[in-house]
């Protein structure tokens, strides 16, 4: 082996020690794994111990058939052996409780003390059924709680006694609670409160003495939600992208796992609420204080199973056993409108904010500020006065137009401005071949700068009407007021309007076109394919290199879109129609309104005029890269 071979494998080991040891994670990616480790670990844990545990009542359960007798001290030793102090709660007879007012119908039962189910009175579904985000066990909420014997229980397998009936509150609020009792003096109470005209209640979990049954220094509880989530519309395909799990930082924003696939989480910083929300409605989960060591997981359900996603926390949350500090939640079962949400930050300031209306994909920067300070104030505005959505919207794009109106002028003579040039432009390029595309450059710049044009003149009026363009396209999906609304002859302007079915799978069709037809998308894009032709008539660079690419381009893209648009709420295509329409009659008035031989003459009378030209800085900037590829070109000749 010579010299060089050495060098050479001494050089690969040290680039490939080198690369490992750039590659090792630090130890903050070594703690996080652990922690996430730590919890799946936990969670699975959990989960045999519970299941072992109910095998084993299940035993007992079979063997007696019949609520156990408490003079039957064998059967009582052996449920203690498995609960410790819980035992007399392991067998019982699932009842339910009912708390309701004007807006929801909550149901409580006593096997976990839990909520099992949630029907919302003023909604139907999309087939006009009753509006139930969960019932049975669609839904599952349960603490792991840990006696001083090491026995391992949770509250979703254990029988919860009524401590009274349902109480009316002076103030009309609802107030009922469970208790869990022990073999001891110490128990513990499940209290849910539901105020009279609302869709947030209270939760609160009170513990009396539990600090004798369960081990010293406890100071925290896991918990474990569970819940499907129904499909209530019309559009499956529609409301599964609006549908989510989403959670809040203490003190911080918003964040969402992935919707578009199955995802998990692992969330080792504070967490004040956790939701799990469909297209227009949510089940929200706030903690008075914080969830810590949080792990989320959202897994994505058959397509004919009648659920979108399926959802799952495992956390933890503060406890004092003593009682003398009880853990309080708030629970929120409703719609997913702005104005509902949005009123629960009403009096709070920074970081109290829950932020709730978050749950509304608005878009993001300045497309959500959009929409939260011109579109809905504007919406809510015209809600006030006209019932028809359809009317709403109309009237909506309107303002919209004539508040744009302007850009829209500018953009037009600007073109107007190219096309009245374009024989001279002509000219130039007849008399400098292509070859000399720099010369040919130059002179077209200097031409439009001794008669103050600038090609970007006509760009800019465009990417200003760009916010409200896409905060359009973000705020239509999202108005839950749009919900099961009808105008002319779509039934819901918030899903599609199908006026054409079918139900045979086409390739390459059904995956992304759908099985319908929606008309408003259908008018939507002849109108656009109208408004492309007038834009390209209006163009001075139709015959410029690459002008016919261009033009076909220009008329595919309508195309395009009609794919991605006819699944899309109705109300969306609507408004796009109506400001097609518009931007339609907005160019022809205005080109019959401009004369273009009067718009050559003044630019011919400003080219000689001897006032002296101000040259845009897109001028000034091109002018300088030109003078730069001069000075290159000559250096290299």
């Amino acid at each position: 082996m010579d010299k060089n071979t050495i060098i050479g494998f001494v050089l690969i080991a040290l680039v490939l020690i080198g690369f490992s040891v750039y590659n090792a994670p630090s130890k903050e990616e070594l703690a996080k794994q652990q922690r996430y480790n730590d919890s799946i670990a936990l969670v699975e844990q959990t989960r045999q111990e519970a299941a072992i545990a109910q095998q084993k009542v299940d035993s007992v359960a079979q063997t007696k058939k019949a609520v156990i007798n408490e003079n039957d001290s064998a059967d009582v030793s052996k449920l203690n052996d498995v609960y410790g102090a819980f035992g007399v709660d392991a067998i019982g007879k699932d009842t339910t409780y009912t708390l309701e007012n004007k807006l929801v119908k909550v149901t409580l039962s006593n096997k976990g003390g839990r909520i099992s189910s949630v029907l919302l009175k003023k909604y139907m579904t999309h087939d006009s059924l009753p509006l139930i985000l969960f019932d049975g066990n669609e839904s599952k909420l349960g603490f792991t709680l840990v006696t001083n014997n090491n026995r391992v229980v949770n509250t979703a397998n254990l029988y919860f006694e009524p401590v009274s009936g349902i109480k009316t509150l002076e103030n009309g609020d609802q107030q009922f609670s469970l208790r869990l009792k022990t073999t001891g003096e110490a128990y513990m109470d499940f209290v849910y409160t539901l105020p009279a005209n609302d869709y947030m209640m209270s939760f609160a979990i009170q513990p009396v003495k539990m600090n004798t049954v369960m081990p010293v220094g406890t100071n925290s509880l896991e918990m474990q939600w569970l819940s499907k989530i129904r499909q209530q519309e019309k559009g499956r395909k529609f409301e599964d992208r609006y549908s989510g799990l989403e959670f809040k930082y203490v003190a911080d924003d918003v964040e969402k796992l992935n919707p578009a696939k199955n995802d998990q989480k692992d969330v080792p910083n504070k967490v004040k609420w956790i939701a799990y929300k469909d297209q227009f409605f949510s089940s929200i989960f706030i903690a008075d204080d914080a969830f810590t060591g949080t792990v989320l997981k959202s897994v994505s359900e058959a397509e004919n199973s009648g659920y979108l996603k399926s959802f799952s926390t495992q956390t933890s949350v503060s406890f004092d056993p003593t009682g003398k500090f009880a853990t309080g939640f708030k629970l929120f079962f409703g719609p997913n409108q702005y104005k509902v949400l949005s009123a629960y930050d009403k009096g709070l300031k920074g970081d109290d904010k829950l932020l709730l209306s978050r749950l509304i994909p608005l878009g993001w920067g300045i497309f959500g500020w959009v929409n939260r300070f011109a579109i809905i104030p504007m919406f809510n505005l015209f809600s006030k006065f006209i019932s028809s959505f359809g009317i709403i919207i109309l009237l909506m794009t309107i303002v919209i137009k004539l508040v744009l109106f302007p850009l829209t002028y500018k953009s037009y003579m600007s073109s107007a401005k190219m096309r009245v040039l374009k024989p001279e432009i002509d000219e130039i390029h007849a008399r400098i071949p292509a070859e000399k595309a720099a010369e040919r450059q130059k002179a077209t710049m200097d031409l439009y700068n001794k008669v103050g044009v600038s090609p970007m003149s006509g760009c800019l009026p465009m990417l200003l009407q760009m916010p409200i363009l896409f905060a359009m396209f973000s705020f239509f999906p999202a108005a839950f007021e749009l919900r099961q609304q009808s105008f002319l002859w779509a039934s819901d302007l918030s899903s599609y309007d199908a006026i054409v079915s079918w139900n045979t799978y086409i390739p390459l069709i059904t995956p992304y076109f759908g099985n319908h037809i929606s008309l408003f998308t259908l008018l939507m894009t002849i109108a656009t394919l109208i408004s492309t032709k007038l834009n390209m008539t209006n163009s001075a660079t139709n015959d410029q290199p690459g002008a016919g690419m261009m033009k076909w381009m220009m008329y595919l893209m309508p195309v395009m879109f009609m794919f991605m648009f006819n699944g899309y709420a109705s109300g969306l295509s609507y408004y796009y129609f109506i400001s097609t329409l518009i931007t339609i009659a907005q160019t022809y008035i205005i080109r019959a309104t401009v004369d273009e031989k009067k718009l050559l003459a003044q630019l011919h009378a400003k080219r000689n005029s001897k006032a002296p030209k101000k040259k845009s800085g897109f001028m000034e900037r091109l002018e300088k890269m030109q003078r730069e590829q001069e000075k290159a070109l000559r250096n290299k000749k």
